[in-house]
Protein backbone atom coordinates (compact mmCIF):
# COMPACT_ATOMS: atom_id res chain seq x y z
CA UNK A 1 0.00 0.00 0.00
CA UNK A 2 0.98 3.63 -0.42
CA UNK A 3 1.73 4.11 3.30
CA UNK A 4 1.94 0.89 5.31
CA UNK A 5 1.82 2.77 8.62
CA UNK A 6 -1.05 5.08 7.60
CA UNK A 7 -3.65 3.27 9.72
CA UNK A 8 -1.47 3.92 12.79
CA UNK A 9 -0.88 7.59 12.02
CA UNK A 10 -4.28 8.87 10.92
CA UNK A 11 -7.72 8.66 12.47
CA UNK A 12 -10.91 8.34 10.48
CA UNK A 13 -12.41 11.71 9.65
CA UNK A 14 -15.37 12.67 7.49
CA UNK A 15 -15.83 15.88 5.50
CA UNK A 16 -17.42 18.83 7.26
CA UNK A 17 -21.14 19.46 6.83
CA UNK A 18 -22.93 22.79 6.53
CA UNK A 19 -24.45 24.09 9.76
CA UNK A 20 -27.84 22.58 10.60
CA UNK A 21 -29.76 25.86 10.53
CA UNK A 22 -28.28 26.76 7.14
CA UNK A 23 -28.96 23.46 5.43
CA UNK A 24 -32.55 23.30 6.70
CA UNK A 25 -33.32 26.35 4.60
CA UNK A 26 -32.83 24.56 1.27
CA UNK A 27 -32.73 21.17 -0.46
CA UNK A 28 -29.11 21.26 -1.57
CA UNK A 29 -26.42 18.72 -0.69
CA UNK A 30 -24.54 19.88 2.40
CA UNK A 31 -21.60 17.47 2.80
CA UNK A 32 -18.40 19.22 1.75
CA UNK A 33 -15.26 17.73 0.23
CA UNK A 34 -11.99 16.65 1.82
CA UNK A 35 -8.98 18.86 1.34
CA UNK A 36 -6.22 17.26 -0.73
CA UNK A 37 -4.28 16.37 2.43
CA UNK A 38 -7.33 14.95 4.17
CA UNK A 39 -8.17 12.75 1.18
CA UNK A 40 -4.57 11.54 1.00
CA UNK A 41 -4.54 10.72 4.72
CA UNK A 42 -7.84 8.83 4.58
CA UNK A 43 -6.62 6.73 1.64
CA UNK A 44 -3.41 6.05 3.59
CA UNK A 45 -5.45 4.33 6.34
CA UNK A 46 -6.14 1.37 4.04
CA UNK A 47 -3.95 -1.46 5.28
CA UNK A 48 -2.09 -4.12 3.34
CA UNK A 49 -4.57 -6.78 4.48
CA UNK A 50 -3.80 -10.41 3.85
CA UNK A 51 -7.45 -10.90 2.93
CA UNK A 52 -9.33 -7.65 2.14
CA UNK A 53 -12.82 -8.51 3.42
CA UNK A 54 -14.14 -5.24 1.99
CA UNK A 55 -14.24 -7.04 -1.39
CA UNK A 56 -16.85 -9.50 -0.14
CA UNK A 57 -18.59 -6.91 2.02
CA UNK A 58 -19.39 -4.93 -1.12
CA UNK A 59 -22.17 -6.53 -3.24
CA UNK A 60 -20.38 -5.18 -6.33
CA UNK A 61 -17.03 -6.70 -5.39
CA UNK A 62 -15.32 -3.30 -5.62
CA UNK A 63 -11.53 -3.54 -5.76
CA UNK A 64 -11.12 -1.20 -2.82
CA UNK A 65 -7.48 -1.48 -1.65
CA UNK A 66 -6.25 -0.88 -5.17
CA UNK A 67 -8.24 2.31 -5.73
CA UNK A 68 -7.22 3.55 -2.28
CA UNK A 69 -3.59 2.99 -3.24
CA UNK A 70 -4.10 4.94 -6.48
CA UNK A 71 -5.71 7.82 -4.56
CA UNK A 72 -2.80 7.95 -2.12
CA UNK A 73 -0.35 8.15 -5.04
CA UNK A 74 -2.46 10.75 -6.88
CA UNK A 75 -3.06 8.41 -9.84
CA UNK A 76 -6.57 9.67 -10.46
CA UNK A 77 -7.22 8.05 -13.81
CA UNK A 78 -6.10 4.69 -12.43
CA UNK A 79 -8.34 5.18 -9.40
CA UNK A 80 -11.30 5.93 -11.66
CA UNK A 81 -10.64 2.98 -13.98
CA UNK A 82 -10.35 0.59 -11.03
CA UNK A 83 -13.53 1.87 -9.39
CA UNK A 84 -15.60 2.00 -12.58
CA UNK A 85 -14.54 -1.53 -13.55
CA UNK A 86 -16.99 -2.87 -10.95
CA UNK A 87 -19.32 0.05 -10.24
CA UNK A 88 -21.19 1.90 -12.98
CA UNK A 89 -22.38 4.68 -10.69
CA UNK A 90 -19.97 5.58 -7.87
CA UNK A 91 -21.60 9.02 -7.70
CA UNK A 92 -24.76 7.30 -6.39
CA UNK A 93 -23.21 4.77 -4.04
CA UNK A 94 -20.75 7.38 -2.76
CA UNK A 95 -23.73 9.41 -1.51
CA UNK A 96 -26.50 7.03 -0.46
CA UNK A 97 -24.99 3.58 0.12
CA UNK A 98 -24.90 2.37 3.77
CA UNK A 99 -21.37 1.10 3.01
CA UNK A 100 -21.39 -2.61 3.89
CA UNK A 101 -17.78 -2.55 2.66
CA UNK A 102 -16.85 -0.43 5.68
CA UNK A 103 -18.59 -2.88 8.02
CA UNK A 104 -16.29 -5.59 6.59
CA UNK A 105 -13.11 -3.48 6.71
CA UNK A 106 -10.36 -5.34 8.58
CA UNK A 107 -9.29 -2.12 10.28
CA UNK A 108 -12.80 -1.95 11.73
CA UNK A 109 -12.08 -4.91 14.01
CA UNK A 110 -10.46 -2.63 16.59
CA UNK A 111 -10.53 0.88 15.07
CA UNK A 112 -12.80 3.00 12.91
CA UNK A 113 -12.92 1.57 9.38
CA UNK A 114 -11.49 3.25 6.29
CA UNK A 115 -13.84 5.94 4.95
CA UNK A 116 -14.37 3.98 1.73
CA UNK A 117 -17.67 5.59 0.73
CA UNK A 118 -16.31 9.13 0.87
CA UNK A 119 -13.15 8.18 -1.01
CA UNK A 120 -15.32 6.58 -3.68
CA UNK A 121 -17.37 9.76 -4.06
CA UNK A 122 -14.22 11.86 -4.33
CA UNK A 123 -12.76 9.58 -7.03
CA UNK A 124 -15.78 9.92 -9.29
CA UNK A 125 -16.17 13.67 -8.75
CA UNK A 126 -12.48 14.21 -9.57
CA UNK A 127 -12.90 11.94 -12.61
CA UNK A 128 -15.73 14.12 -13.92
CA UNK A 129 -13.70 17.28 -13.38
CA UNK A 130 -10.68 15.83 -15.15
CA UNK A 131 -12.74 14.58 -18.09
CA UNK A 132 -12.20 10.85 -17.52
CA UNK A 133 -15.92 10.02 -17.63
CA UNK A 134 -16.67 9.66 -21.32
CA UNK A 135 -19.47 8.05 -23.35
CA UNK A 136 -18.95 4.33 -23.85
CA UNK A 137 -19.69 3.91 -27.55
CA UNK A 138 -19.39 0.39 -28.88
CA UNK A 139 -18.36 0.38 -32.53
CA UNK A 140 -18.94 -3.38 -32.81
CA UNK A 141 -22.74 -3.65 -32.81
CA UNK A 142 -24.44 -7.03 -32.37
CA UNK A 143 -27.71 -6.09 -34.06
CA UNK A 144 -29.63 -7.24 -30.97
CA UNK A 145 -32.23 -5.02 -29.26
CA UNK A 146 -32.92 -5.10 -25.52
CA UNK A 147 -35.70 -3.32 -23.61
CA UNK A 148 -35.15 -2.35 -19.97
CA UNK A 149 -38.37 -1.56 -18.12
CA UNK A 150 -37.56 0.75 -15.21
CA UNK A 151 -34.82 3.35 -14.90
CA UNK A 152 -33.79 2.93 -11.28
CA UNK A 153 -30.25 1.85 -10.36
CA UNK A 154 -30.78 -1.75 -11.51
CA UNK A 155 -32.21 -0.68 -14.85
CA UNK A 156 -29.52 1.92 -15.46
CA UNK A 157 -26.75 -0.56 -14.63
CA UNK A 158 -28.22 -3.22 -16.91
CA UNK A 159 -28.60 -0.69 -19.73
CA UNK A 160 -25.03 0.57 -19.37
CA UNK A 161 -23.57 -2.94 -19.45
CA UNK A 162 -25.64 -4.14 -22.40
CA UNK A 163 -24.77 -1.02 -24.36
CA UNK A 164 -21.11 -1.72 -23.59
CA UNK A 165 -21.58 -5.21 -25.05
CA UNK A 166 -22.78 -3.68 -28.34
CA UNK A 167 -26.53 -4.17 -28.03
CA UNK A 168 -29.12 -1.49 -28.82
CA UNK A 169 -30.84 -0.58 -25.55
CA UNK A 170 -34.12 1.23 -24.90
CA UNK A 171 -35.10 2.11 -21.33
CA UNK A 172 -38.78 2.65 -20.47
CA UNK A 173 -39.65 4.85 -17.48
CA UNK A 174 -43.21 5.53 -16.34
CA UNK A 175 -42.39 8.84 -14.64
CA UNK A 176 -41.61 12.11 -16.40
CA UNK A 177 -37.87 11.88 -15.70
CA UNK A 178 -35.27 9.10 -15.57
CA UNK A 179 -33.96 7.72 -12.28
CA UNK A 180 -36.67 5.71 -10.55
CA UNK A 181 -36.12 5.66 -6.80
CA UNK A 182 -32.98 7.76 -7.23
CA UNK A 183 -35.09 10.53 -8.75
CA UNK A 184 -38.31 10.36 -6.76
CA UNK A 185 -37.42 8.50 -3.58
CA UNK A 186 -34.13 9.99 -2.37
CA UNK A 187 -34.33 13.63 -1.19
CA UNK A 188 -32.30 16.20 -3.12
CA UNK A 189 -30.29 17.10 -0.02
CA UNK A 190 -28.85 13.58 -0.11
CA UNK A 191 -28.63 13.14 -3.88
CA UNK A 192 -28.86 16.26 -6.01
CA UNK A 193 -30.71 15.40 -9.18
CA UNK A 194 -28.09 17.12 -11.33
CA UNK A 195 -25.92 14.13 -10.42
CA UNK A 196 -28.46 11.83 -12.11
CA UNK A 197 -28.87 14.15 -15.09
CA UNK A 198 -25.12 14.26 -15.61
CA UNK A 199 -24.91 10.45 -15.75
CA UNK A 200 -27.99 10.07 -17.96
CA UNK A 201 -26.47 12.53 -20.44
CA UNK A 202 -23.34 10.37 -20.66
CA UNK A 203 -25.51 7.28 -21.20
CA UNK A 204 -27.52 8.99 -23.93
CA UNK A 205 -24.29 10.02 -25.65
CA UNK A 206 -23.27 6.36 -25.42
CA UNK A 207 -26.28 5.44 -27.54
CA UNK A 208 -28.86 4.40 -24.93
CA UNK A 209 -32.41 5.58 -25.64
CA UNK A 210 -34.68 6.68 -22.77
CA UNK A 211 -38.46 6.86 -23.11
CA UNK A 212 -40.19 8.66 -20.24
CA UNK A 213 -43.91 8.85 -19.40
CA UNK A 214 -43.96 5.32 -20.78
CA UNK A 215 -45.61 2.84 -18.42
CA UNK A 216 -45.53 -0.57 -20.06
CA UNK A 217 -48.82 -2.30 -19.37
CA UNK A 218 -50.70 0.98 -19.23
CA UNK A 219 -50.00 3.63 -21.87
CA UNK A 220 -47.43 1.41 -23.63
CA UNK A 221 -48.88 -1.95 -24.66
CA UNK A 222 -46.87 -5.02 -23.66
CA UNK A 223 -47.01 -6.17 -27.28
CA UNK A 224 -44.37 -3.51 -28.00
CA UNK A 225 -41.87 -5.66 -26.06
CA UNK A 226 -42.24 -8.45 -28.64
CA UNK A 227 -40.02 -6.50 -31.04
CA UNK A 228 -37.02 -6.91 -28.70
CA UNK A 229 -34.64 -9.84 -28.55
CA UNK A 230 -34.67 -9.70 -24.74
CA UNK A 231 -36.44 -7.71 -22.01
CA UNK A 232 -35.25 -6.92 -18.48
CA UNK A 233 -37.77 -5.97 -15.81
CA UNK A 234 -36.30 -3.61 -13.20
CA UNK A 235 -39.41 -1.92 -11.84
CA UNK A 236 -38.43 -2.13 -8.19
CA UNK A 237 -40.39 -3.02 -5.07
CA UNK A 238 -43.03 -0.30 -5.10
CA UNK A 239 -45.98 -1.54 -3.03
CA UNK A 240 -45.54 -0.11 0.50
CA UNK A 241 -46.37 -1.92 3.72
CA UNK A 242 -49.60 -0.50 5.13
CA UNK A 243 -50.80 -0.04 8.71
CA UNK A 244 -54.47 -1.16 8.64
CA UNK A 245 -55.63 0.20 11.99
CA UNK A 246 -58.70 2.29 12.92
CA UNK A 247 -58.43 5.79 11.46
CA UNK A 248 -56.17 4.82 8.55
CA UNK A 249 -58.55 6.65 6.19
CA UNK A 250 -58.16 10.02 7.93
CA UNK A 251 -56.80 13.00 6.02
CA UNK A 252 -53.16 13.38 6.95
CA UNK A 253 -52.08 9.71 6.94
CA UNK A 254 -49.84 9.00 3.94
CA UNK A 255 -47.27 6.55 2.67
CA UNK A 256 -43.74 7.92 2.99
CA UNK A 257 -43.08 7.70 -0.74
CA UNK A 258 -46.14 9.82 -1.51
CA UNK A 259 -44.64 12.52 0.69
CA UNK A 260 -41.06 12.20 -0.57
CA UNK A 261 -41.90 11.90 -4.26
CA UNK A 262 -44.06 15.00 -4.11
CA UNK A 263 -41.25 17.06 -2.57
CA UNK A 264 -38.75 15.85 -5.16
CA UNK A 265 -41.21 16.92 -7.86
CA UNK A 266 -41.45 20.38 -6.29
CA UNK A 267 -37.68 20.80 -6.28
CA UNK A 268 -37.44 19.48 -9.84
CA UNK A 269 -40.31 21.69 -11.07
CA UNK A 270 -42.32 18.67 -12.18
CA UNK A 271 -46.14 18.89 -12.05
CA UNK A 272 -47.89 17.50 -8.95
CA UNK A 273 -51.18 15.99 -10.03
CA UNK A 274 -52.47 14.82 -6.64
CA UNK A 275 -53.50 16.48 -3.38
CA UNK A 276 -50.59 18.38 -1.82
CA UNK A 277 -48.90 16.89 1.24
CA UNK A 278 -46.95 19.41 3.29
CA UNK A 279 -45.56 19.43 6.84
CA UNK A 280 -45.41 23.18 7.45
CA UNK A 281 -46.83 24.10 10.86
CA UNK A 282 -47.76 20.50 11.66
CA UNK A 283 -46.78 17.96 14.28
CA UNK A 284 -45.33 15.18 12.15
CA UNK A 285 -45.16 11.52 13.13
CA UNK A 286 -42.88 9.22 11.12
CA UNK A 287 -43.63 5.54 11.68
CA UNK A 288 -40.62 3.42 10.71
CA UNK A 289 -37.00 3.67 11.80
CA UNK A 290 -35.14 3.09 8.53
CA UNK A 291 -33.60 5.37 5.93
CA UNK A 292 -36.94 6.20 4.32
CA UNK A 293 -38.23 7.35 7.69
CA UNK A 294 -35.08 9.42 8.17
CA UNK A 295 -35.68 11.06 4.78
CA UNK A 296 -39.18 12.01 5.94
CA UNK A 297 -37.64 13.61 9.03
CA UNK A 298 -35.23 15.74 7.00
CA UNK A 299 -37.94 16.76 4.54
CA UNK A 300 -40.38 17.68 7.33
CA UNK A 301 -37.78 19.87 8.99
CA UNK A 302 -37.22 21.71 5.72
CA UNK A 303 -40.96 22.20 5.33
CA UNK A 304 -41.04 23.97 8.68
CA UNK A 305 -42.83 21.35 10.78
CA UNK A 306 -43.78 22.35 14.33
CA UNK A 307 -42.36 19.07 15.63
CA UNK A 308 -41.04 15.81 14.18
CA UNK A 309 -41.30 12.50 16.00
CA UNK A 310 -40.08 9.15 14.70
CA UNK A 311 -40.69 5.82 16.31
CA UNK A 312 -40.12 2.18 15.67
CA UNK A 313 -41.92 -1.00 16.74
CA UNK A 314 -38.62 -2.78 17.44
CA UNK A 315 -36.38 -2.04 20.45
CA UNK A 316 -33.51 0.44 20.22
CA UNK A 317 -30.53 -1.13 18.40
CA UNK A 318 -27.20 -1.45 20.22
CA UNK A 319 -24.43 1.10 19.66
CA UNK A 320 -21.76 -1.58 19.20
CA UNK A 321 -21.61 -5.09 17.74
CA UNK A 322 -23.10 -7.91 19.78
CA UNK A 323 -22.58 -11.67 19.63
CA UNK A 324 -25.42 -11.77 17.10
CA UNK A 325 -23.54 -9.34 14.80
CA UNK A 326 -19.96 -10.63 14.50
CA UNK A 327 -17.45 -8.97 12.20
CA UNK A 328 -17.45 -8.89 9.15
CA UNK A 329 -21.25 -9.12 8.88
CA UNK A 330 -23.26 -5.94 8.44
CA UNK A 331 -24.33 -4.89 11.97
CA UNK A 332 -27.78 -3.49 12.77
CA UNK A 333 -26.56 -0.71 15.05
CA UNK A 334 -28.10 2.52 16.27
CA UNK A 335 -27.80 5.00 13.42
CA UNK A 336 -28.07 8.75 13.83
CA UNK A 337 -28.44 10.31 10.41
CA UNK A 338 -27.89 13.89 9.32
CA UNK A 339 -31.68 14.31 9.31
CA UNK A 340 -31.84 13.26 12.96
CA UNK A 341 -29.18 15.85 13.73
CA UNK A 342 -31.50 18.52 12.34
CA UNK A 343 -34.19 17.90 14.94
CA UNK A 344 -36.26 14.84 15.79
CA UNK A 345 -37.64 13.03 18.83
CA UNK A 346 -36.94 9.32 18.49
CA UNK A 347 -38.62 6.47 20.32
CA UNK A 348 -38.42 2.69 20.11
CA UNK A 349 -40.66 -0.18 21.25
CA UNK A 350 -43.87 1.71 20.50
CA UNK A 351 -46.94 0.35 18.74
CA UNK A 352 -49.57 2.47 17.01
CA UNK A 353 -53.08 1.24 17.86
CA UNK A 354 -55.24 3.82 16.09
CA UNK A 355 -55.30 7.19 14.32
CA UNK A 356 -57.69 9.70 15.84
CA UNK A 357 -59.46 12.44 13.91
CA UNK A 358 -61.64 15.49 14.36
CA UNK A 359 -65.23 15.98 13.25
CA UNK A 360 -64.07 16.93 9.73
CA UNK A 361 -62.09 13.73 9.18
CA UNK A 362 -58.67 15.31 9.70
CA UNK A 363 -55.96 13.54 11.66
CA UNK A 364 -55.40 15.03 15.13
CA UNK A 365 -53.48 12.33 17.08
CA UNK A 366 -52.17 8.76 17.18
CA UNK A 367 -53.08 6.34 19.93
CA UNK A 368 -49.87 4.57 20.94
CA UNK A 369 -48.66 2.12 23.57
CA UNK A 370 -45.21 1.13 24.85
CA UNK A 371 -43.95 -2.42 24.30
CA UNK A 372 -41.80 -4.74 26.33
CA UNK A 373 -39.73 -7.19 24.29
CA UNK A 374 -38.45 -10.63 25.17
CA UNK A 375 -35.06 -11.54 23.71
CA UNK A 376 -33.17 -14.74 22.92
CA UNK A 377 -29.73 -15.68 24.24
CA UNK A 378 -28.09 -13.40 21.66
CA UNK A 379 -30.17 -10.42 22.74
CA UNK A 380 -32.35 -10.52 19.63
CA UNK A 381 -36.01 -9.52 20.12
CA UNK A 382 -38.46 -12.39 19.75
CA UNK A 383 -41.90 -11.32 21.03
CA UNK A 384 -43.48 -8.41 22.84
CA UNK A 385 -46.31 -7.46 25.13
CA UNK A 386 -47.89 -4.09 25.82
CA UNK A 387 -46.81 -2.19 28.92
CA UNK A 388 -49.85 -1.80 31.13
CA UNK A 389 -50.96 1.77 31.62
CA UNK A 390 -48.71 3.20 28.86
CA UNK A 391 -51.44 3.87 26.32
CA UNK A 392 -51.63 7.54 25.36
CA UNK A 393 -52.45 10.00 22.59
CA UNK A 394 -49.65 11.61 20.59
CA UNK A 395 -50.79 14.83 18.86
CA UNK A 396 -50.04 14.88 15.11
CA UNK A 397 -51.55 16.30 11.97
CA UNK A 398 -49.36 14.43 9.49
CA UNK A 399 -48.26 10.79 9.58
CA UNK A 400 -45.86 9.20 7.09
CA UNK A 401 -45.79 5.39 6.96
CA UNK A 402 -42.19 4.34 6.32
CA UNK A 403 -42.34 0.66 7.16
CA UNK A 404 -40.80 -0.79 4.04
CA UNK A 405 -42.10 -2.35 0.84
CA UNK A 406 -43.82 -5.65 0.15
CA UNK A 407 -43.29 -6.44 -3.54
CA UNK A 408 -43.53 -4.95 -7.04
CA UNK A 409 -46.76 -3.73 -8.56
CA UNK A 410 -48.58 -6.74 -10.03
CA UNK A 411 -51.33 -4.89 -11.86
CA UNK A 412 -50.52 -4.00 -15.44
CA UNK A 413 -47.09 -5.12 -16.69
CA UNK A 414 -46.56 -8.28 -14.62
CA UNK A 415 -50.12 -9.56 -14.97
CA UNK A 416 -50.12 -8.97 -18.72
CA UNK A 417 -46.76 -10.69 -19.17
CA UNK A 418 -47.97 -13.63 -17.09
CA UNK A 419 -44.67 -14.09 -15.24
CA UNK A 420 -44.65 -16.34 -12.18
CA UNK A 421 -44.31 -14.79 -8.74
CA UNK A 422 -42.56 -16.24 -5.71
CA UNK A 423 -44.05 -16.68 -2.24
CA UNK A 424 -43.31 -13.07 -1.30
CA UNK A 425 -44.95 -11.62 -4.41
CA UNK A 426 -41.68 -10.85 -6.22
CA UNK A 427 -41.00 -11.97 -9.78
CA UNK A 428 -39.66 -15.50 -9.73
CA UNK A 429 -36.42 -16.11 -11.63
CA UNK A 430 -34.06 -18.99 -12.22
CA UNK A 431 -31.37 -18.78 -9.53
CA UNK A 432 -28.25 -17.15 -10.89
CA UNK A 433 -29.76 -16.75 -14.36
CA UNK A 434 -32.26 -13.91 -13.75
CA UNK A 435 -34.66 -15.52 -16.24
CA UNK A 436 -38.39 -15.41 -15.57
CA UNK A 437 -41.00 -17.99 -16.53
CA UNK A 438 -41.78 -15.99 -19.70
CA UNK A 439 -39.73 -16.36 -22.87
CA UNK A 440 -37.00 -13.72 -23.37
CA UNK A 441 -38.00 -11.93 -20.13
CA UNK A 442 -35.40 -11.38 -17.41
CA UNK A 443 -35.68 -9.59 -14.07
CA UNK A 444 -33.25 -7.81 -11.74
CA UNK A 445 -33.15 -5.60 -8.67
CA UNK A 446 -35.80 -5.21 -6.00
CA UNK A 447 -38.43 -6.63 -8.35
CA UNK A 448 -36.58 -9.96 -8.06
CA UNK A 449 -34.89 -9.97 -4.65
CA UNK A 450 -37.22 -7.68 -2.71
CA UNK A 451 -36.55 -4.36 -1.03
CA UNK A 452 -32.79 -3.86 -0.75
CA UNK A 453 -29.89 -1.41 -1.12
CA UNK A 454 -28.86 0.74 -4.08
CA UNK A 455 -25.56 -1.14 -4.27
CA UNK A 456 -27.43 -4.45 -4.54
CA UNK A 457 -29.63 -3.00 -7.30
CA UNK A 458 -26.57 -1.99 -9.33
CA UNK A 459 -25.03 -5.43 -8.74
CA UNK A 460 -28.25 -7.15 -9.86
CA UNK A 461 -28.42 -5.02 -13.00
CA UNK A 462 -24.82 -5.81 -13.91
CA UNK A 463 -25.14 -9.55 -13.29
CA UNK A 464 -28.46 -9.77 -15.15
CA UNK A 465 -26.96 -7.91 -18.12
CA UNK A 466 -24.21 -10.51 -18.30
CA UNK A 467 -26.78 -13.32 -18.39
CA UNK A 468 -28.78 -11.55 -21.09
CA UNK A 469 -25.60 -11.08 -23.12
CA UNK A 470 -24.88 -14.81 -22.80
CA UNK A 471 -28.47 -15.58 -23.80
CA UNK A 472 -28.19 -13.42 -26.92
CA UNK A 473 -24.64 -14.24 -28.00
CA UNK A 474 -23.83 -17.60 -26.41
CA UNK A 475 -21.01 -16.05 -24.36
CA UNK A 476 -20.24 -12.77 -22.59
CA UNK A 477 -17.14 -10.70 -21.99
CA UNK A 478 -18.89 -8.42 -19.51
CA UNK A 479 -17.36 -8.28 -16.03
CA UNK A 480 -18.75 -10.47 -13.26
CA UNK A 481 -18.34 -9.84 -9.54
CA UNK A 482 -17.38 -13.51 -9.19
CA UNK A 483 -14.24 -12.77 -11.22
CA UNK A 484 -12.64 -9.80 -9.50
CA UNK A 485 -9.67 -8.44 -11.41
CA UNK A 486 -6.63 -7.45 -9.36
CA UNK A 487 -4.96 -4.19 -10.30
CA UNK A 488 -2.08 -4.61 -7.86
Amino acid sequence: MGKPTGFLEFERTLPQKDAVENRKQNYQEFVNSYSDDQLNNQAARCMNCGIPFCHSGCPLGNVIPEFNDAVYDGRWEDAYLILSSTNNFPEFTGRICPAPCEAACVLGINKSPVSIEEIEKHIIEIAYKKGYVQPNKSFLKTGKKVAVVGSGPAGLAAAAQLNKAGHDVVVYERDDKVGGLLRYGIPDFKLDKSVIDRRVEVMEQSGIEFRTNAEVGKNVHVSELQSYDAVILTGGSTIPRDLPIPGRELKGVHYAMEFLKQQNKRVGSSPIEVEEIHAQGKNVLVIGGGDTGSDCVGTSNRHGATSVTQFELMPQPPKERTAAMPWPTYPMLLKTTTSHEEGCQRFWSINTKAFLGDEKGNLRAALVVDLEWETDTFGRPTKFQEVAGSERELPCELVTLAMGFLHPQHQGLLEQLGVKLDGRGNVEATEGEYKTSADRIFVAGDMRRGQSLVVWAISEGRECARKVDEYLMGYSELESKDKIVSYA
